[in-house]
């Protein structure tokens, strides 16, 4: 019984939540929108039993768009002064957001500890003996291995090159030698002057 009041809430959140951040105005709450949607597809696939997926949703997408929102920020010049002045009268707003949030969770906990969703299964298969990330594990680091090897390969060679697209050499700039600075002497580095009273100091 659980398992479905769960289900049902996670999935009309989902729904909400998603044509909230189509519908929105402001980036800003489009984003939140999106948070909110993601953090119940999470719980949505908790219940399914994939773990592994639920915990990729918050640490991935919900990571990836605080990052997102940092560039809503700072490309479309969102005065956030302005925003600030009249945050007090959000505070109850976000205050039933987070009991509404801790709920889902604690319900999202109940249903797992009582059972997975049963899924369909095609005819001839049988459910795992082990951990869906116990199995997705063994799959990646044995059938799947070139695969696997091959994608965290091909993401490296973008991060490398996103960075030296964006690289720029600043032409004038001194850059700091750590390595001089430590083969520095200290009697070069100071000098001791007997300074005469009412004279100047001379650079």
């Amino acid at each position: 019984m659980i398992q479905a009041i769960a289900f049902y809430l996670f999935a009309a959140v989902v729904i909400v939540a998603g044509a909230m951040t189509v519908s929105s105005r402001n980036p800003v709450n489009a984003v939140m929108w999106l948070i909110l949607a993601f953090f119940n597809a999470a719980g949505l696939m908790v219940l399914c039993g994939a773990e592994f997926i639920a915990m990729l949703l918050v640490i991935v997408y919900v990571g990836a768009v605080a990052v997102l929102f940092l560039f809503v920020v700072m490309m479309l010049d969102i005065d956030v002064a302005q925003m600030r002045a009249g945050i007090t009268r959000y505070w109850p707003l976000g205050f039933a957001i987070a009991l509404a949030l801790a709920a889902e969770i604690v319900i999202a906990v109940q249903a797992w500890s009582v059972g997975g969703v049963e899924l369909a299964r095609r005819s001839g298969t049988t459910a795992l003996d082990k951990p869906n990330i116990e199995a997705l594990g063994e799959l990646l680091y044995s059938r799947y291995l070139f695969l696997f090897e091959g994608a965290g390969l091909v993401l490296l060679v973008a991060m490398i090159g996103a960075i030296v697209l964006t690289h720029r050499d600043r032409k004038g700039t001194r850059y700091q030698n750590i390595s001089g600075q430590n083969q520095r002497r200290p009697q070069d580095a100071t000098r001791n002057v007997d300074q005469p009273v009412g004279v100047g100091v001379e650079l």
